[in-house]
């Protein structure tokens, strides 16, 4: 059940961001929000943004970008003043979670989806990302 707060802060969302159409998915709630006269896209093009899969990735330079599997608040540690999940340098794996992806007060973890070393850190700690912004490069292993 959505709350007041929780409302407010997906009206937030929408209107803090040049968003046309917005689609979140929790369980067994589903909202899908079009503005502006977009014409929405069809189910079968809806992407899924399940946190347990891997998020999306392109390669850049021979490095991988770990992206953003959804529209969030995006946080480096599990809690304010607790260690960042990686650094630059760090090794990662597949299942290493890197980050958190904070979504109507649900925190989802944003695993590596590759095996590597961290070479860069393109978000800034507790700033809004959008579906598909890359987060982190990583040097995949050999």
């Amino acid at each position: 059940m959505l709350t007041d707060d929780d409302v407010r802060e997906i009206l937030r969302l929408i209107d803090e961001n040049d968003l046309d159409e917005l689609l979140i998915e929790t369980g067994d709630f589903k909202l899908h929000v079009v503005r502006n006269g977009a014409a929405p896209e069809t189910e079968s093009r809806v992407p899924s943004h399940d946190s347990r899969e891997a998020p999306p990735q392109a390669a850049v330079n021979g490095h991988h970008e770990i992206t953003a599997p959804m529209l969030g608040t995006f946080y480096r540690a599990e809690a304010p003043g607790a260690a960042p999940f990686v650094e630059v340098g760090a090794q990662v794996e597949p299942d290493t979670v890197v980050c958190i992806i904070e979504v109507m007060k649900m925190m989802n973890s944003v695993p590596a989806g590759v095996a590597g070393t961290v070479v860069e850190v393109l978000a800034d700690n507790a700033a809004l990302v959008e579906f598909g912004q890359p987060l982190f490069r990583v040097e995949p292993t050999a």
